[in-house]
């Protein structure tokens, strides 16, 4: 199974209202995995920041002015997302951004969920914590996530936790190991994305020491959330 954690900056709340996507970003998840494959690309929008927007990314008109605009780009994105399943924190959200950006590049691209199903991370969350605040800071806050390095929104860098919170929401795992974010802001101005990656499933041996290391670590999950879905399935194998 492939999947593609994604996220965008914008240059505001609505793209009824001429807003465009400024920031686009990207990981791969091959069998639940990351493989190291990333998409990260700035886009040089046609219209000016609304109030507020331009403070929550930290990214200007000026910075902007040199990037590509989304024609220039809309190939090689969709090839990076292409057979993926999408998954996306507020779904609508950007949905109706790129499906915008689509639109605009020509009738021949169609739309988003003509190449991809897409998974709402926001709609799992809260499923799972009705009530609750459920934005990506206070997920991460909830299952341990660390984001201390996210000062302002970034595409990527929230594609990145938000691969954290997906695995921690869909299977208990809460650490994924990212590393955090290396170049700054301007330094990554250029979409870049490795080679495809086969993985092949090898046959497992689990040795004594790394059993008692397993149940070690889920006796540490169960502390942190209580009663856990696996024990759950065990009861009903068990019945």
């Amino acid at each position: 199974m492939r999947q593609v954690i994604l996220d965008t900056e914008t240059t505001g709340l609505s793209w009824e209202r001429g807003n465009r996507v400024v920031e686009i970003g990207c990981v791969e998840f091959v069998e639940r995995r990351p493989t190291g494959r990333t998409y990260h690309q700035y886009l040089k929008p046609d219209c000016a920041f609304e109030p507020g927007a331009q403070e929550v990314t930290g990214l200007t008109l000026e910075f902007l002015a040199d990037k590509p605009v989304f024609t220039d780009v809309v190939e090689e994105f969709l090839e990076f997302i292409a057979g993926a399943e999408l998954v996306i924190h507020n779904a609508a959200f950007d949905v109706g951004f790129l499906d915008n950006e689509l639109r605009l590049a020509g009738a021949q691209y169609g739309c988003l969920a003509d190449r991809c199903r897409i998974e709402d991370s926001l709609l799992l969350a809260r499923h799972r914590y009705p009530g609750q605040r459920n934005s990506l800071d206070a997920l991460c806050r909830r299952l341990g996530v660390d984001n201390a390095h996210r000062q302002l929104h970034g595409a990527l860098l929230d594609a990145q936790l938000l691969a954290e919170v997906y695995i921690a929401l869909t299977s208990g795992q809460e650490e994924i190991g990212f590393a955090a974010p290396g170049p700054a802001a301007g330094e990554q101005s250029k979409a870049s994305y490795t080679a495809d990656v086969r993985l092949q499933r090898p046959r497992v041996v689990i040795l004594a020491p790394e059993l008692a290391a397993h149940e070690a670590r889920l006796a540490s999950l169960r502390k942190k959330a209580g009663r856990a879905v696996w024990d759950e399935v065990a009861e009903l194998a068990e019945a």
